[in-house]
Formats: structure tokens, sequence, C-alpha cells
């Protein structure tokens, strides 16, 4: 087992970013007919933000909740207003989101 120092610990914080955290959850016209259209663009939209490195982490929710997705953006929460306000399925209201400002470790990934 590796041993974590204080050393290793401070040296590891103080390397850390501020990124911003959004959660997206089920709009007022999630059930919509429109719905479908919009999600496949909205994650085609997705596709494009990762390939441009705004969009390092998205992660989409499999369960019944009205929690949809859980991502992480690069850039000031402006940024990422402006980010998801242009999102096709915010702008249809199949979804809402919650910006939160965060700090992590440049380099984390999923394995």
């Amino acid at each position: 087992m590796t041993t974590i120092t204080d050393q290793y610990m401070k040296e590891s914080i103080a390397k850390a970013k501020s990124y911003i955290l959004v959660l997206l959850k089920a709009g007022p016209e999630f059930n919509s007919d429109y719905a479908k259209h919009a999600i496949w663009e909205h994650g085609r939209r997705n596709f494009e933000l990762r390939a441009k490195g705004i969009l390092p982490i998205v992660c989409p929710v499999a369960d019944d909740s009205e929690l949809c997705s859980v991502g992480i953006l690069i850039g000031t929460v402006d940024d990422a207003t402006k980010t998801m306000d242009a999102d096709p399925g915010v702008m249809a209201g199949v979804f809402i989101y919650e910006l939160h400002p965060c700090r992590s470790f440049p380099g984390d990934k999923l394995p």
C-alpha cells in the first residue's frame, strides 16, 4: 500500500485547479415528443465539447432519478453558463442545469 505523506498532500493540493461541476436534470419538456431529438443533439454537442477539451468528463446517470448527467466543464461559471444556455436540450426545455464551482487535480481521469 502506498503511503501518502503530508508533503505529498500539500504538493498535490497546490496543483488543484478550478472547474465547474454541471448537474443536468430533467426539465419540463423531458417527456415531450421533441425530447428524443433534443437529447440526440445534446449528445452530439457533448462530443464536440469533449473534442475541444471543454467537457473532459461527462457521465450520463442511468437511474430513475431526475438527475440525467454529471459533467465537468473547464472555464469560469460565466463560460459554463453560456455553454449550457446554448445546449440544444436546455434550449428545448428538456433539461435544466445547476453549476457548482469545484476544484480537482489536473490529469484525473476515469480508469
